[in-house]
This record gives C-alpha cells, structure tokens and sequence, in this order.
C-alpha cells in the first residue's frame, strides 16, 4: 500500500542527531552539529522538512536521536518527532537506528545524516529523496549517492559517495544490536556483499558539513551566490557572499562568511573565509582544509 506520491503508508523515517560532531570544532563546542545553522535554517530543520516533503510528520512517522548537547536537541524538537535519547556516549548510525527498534517495529525506515546539507533546485525538498522509493521492491539496501572522484576509493557504493540518506528494509533493522556500531560496517557492506545494495544517483549539490571549510561552503550555497540577512540582525558594514544570523550586529566587512545568530563583527573588521560565532571567536575555513 502506498501514500502520496508513491511513499509507502508504511514508512517511518529517523533523522540521525546525536554525535558530537569532533571535525567541527570548536563550532560544536556549546551546540550540536544538528542545530549549527546553514542558510540561517538549524541542519536538523532542514532535514525534518525533507522528511515532511515525503508526507512523513509526527512522532508516529519521524524519529530522531540525541545524545551529545541531547537536551538542546530534545528541546528544538519538541513534539514534532518521537525523540530517542541515548544515555553516555552516541550509539553511531547503526546503534542508534536499532535503539529504535521496537518504534520502527516491522516498518521499512529512510535514515538520514542530520548534518547532510543537500539541494535539488529540480526537486521541492524531499521529492529528491523520493527518488529512494521509486520502483523498490522493500528488500534491498538503497543508497543515495553522487558518482565518486575515484570510483575506487574506500568509502564509496558502486563508485558513488554516500549522500546522506538510505532506506532500509525491516529484516535488516530487526537483527541489529543496541551497541555502538555504524551503518556502513553493520548494514551496508553486508548488503553490498549479498547483492542487496542498490545506489540511487543524486543529481543535487551535497556537503556533509562535517569540517569548517564544507560547513562554509554549504552556507555559501544556501546564499546562492548572494547574501542573506536575518530580519533580525543590523548590518552597517560590507557583506559579500555572506550569511548574517538572527540578532547578529555586523558593522565591519564580511566577505564569503557566516556570522552566528548574536555574533557580532565590529567596525574595522575584515571577516573573510570564515565563521563567527559565540563571543566573539573565528574559525578560519582555510585553516582546516
């Protein structure tokens, strides 16, 4: 049986939020990857609308985890998806779907990276994904993915890098132990060995927004090339290819960076290739490449 634009009555879908997020340091010091900002959108809202494109809303059809800075992400979501927080350290990307396990109970799941900044000018957020959906026969692993520099290289599917998002079948879900394991290892590599694994193009622009030099240049494209203002700041100075967060005061010269909500860039300033965030802290994009 299957729902509005062919998305299965069935499906449920879980949005990974609970790592820490080390590679974006010091950014994700005092708040979690999910809730960094990217085009002014927390990354875990982006992702929720994603999941809401597919029709999949609610604490009955969306699942998110939470672990590292957890009451912040507790607290963002609120009721709009049945909450699972992990005690300690994160569970990864596997353990934290099986975690899940008796709410998915017996239903066919779409996982996705909280962190994964994607964009399809040809699709409305989610019909991209949809394309997971398309034609499957609810027992293989599906993928999305974008063809691979080196087709070869560890880490790639069939020559493609992963883009954030997979669906999973129940039978695989319903074995997996509550244990600090990851998808790729638990879940993937055993499908690919089987024949099971099934990589879907992704013809959209993609950033995992794991290290500085990404996470700007998601922000960047979320820009399309231009800048964009929260209502909220006050901006006196020069912004170029910059995104300005909520309440933010920018009074010197921003050239291809991103000013956090509250953050202020005084007169004199010169921002460039860079974020700033908190009280008055720089993260140099460059510096991490």
């Amino acid at each position: 049986m299957t729902g509005a634009a062919g998305v299965p009555a069935e499906l449920c879908a879980v949005v990974l939020a609970a790592g820490e997020g080390t590679r974006l340091r010091p950014l994700t010091e005092q708040v979690p990857k999910a809730l960094c900002p990217v085009g002014n959108v927390p990354l875990l809202d982006r992702a929720l609308a994603r999941t809401a494109g597919l029709g999949l809303t609610g604490p009955e059809r969306v699942a998110v985890n939470a672990c590292y800075l957890g009451d912040q992400v507790v607290a963002h979501v609120g009721d709009r998806a049945h909450l699972s927080v992990e005690v300690g350290d994160p569970l990864g990307t596997a353990g934290g779907v099986a975690n899940l396990r008796d709410w998915i109970d017996g239903r066919p799941v779409l996982v996705g990276n909280a962190d994964a900044y994607l964009a399809d000018p040809a699709a409305a957020p989610g019909r991209d994904v949809a394309a997971l959906l398309d034609g499957w026969n609810g027992y293989t692993v599906r993928l999305l993915g974008r063809p691979a520099a080196n087709p070869t290289a560890p880490g790639t599917f069939d020559g493609h890098c992963f883009t954030g998002f997979s669906l999973l079948p129940w039978r695989l879900v319903r074995d997996l132990p509550v244990v600090v394991s990851d998808l790729v290892h638990a879940v993937w590599r055993p499908a690919e060995a089987a024949g099971a694994l099934e990589v879907v193009p992704y013809p959209g622009t993609f950033f995992d927004t794991g290290t500085p030099p990404d996470y700007l240049a998601a922000n960047l494209h979320a820009a399309a090339g231009g800048t964009l203002v929260d209502p909220t700041a006050t901006v006196t100075g020069r912004c170029v290819e910059a995104v300005i967060g909520a309440g933010a005061q920018v009074d010197g010269d921003v050239l291809r960076g991103v000013v956090w909500p509250g953050a202020t860039v005084r007169d004199g300033e010169r921002l460039v290739d860079a974020v700033r965030f908190g009280d008055g802290r720089t993260v140099p994009a460059a510096a991490y490449r």
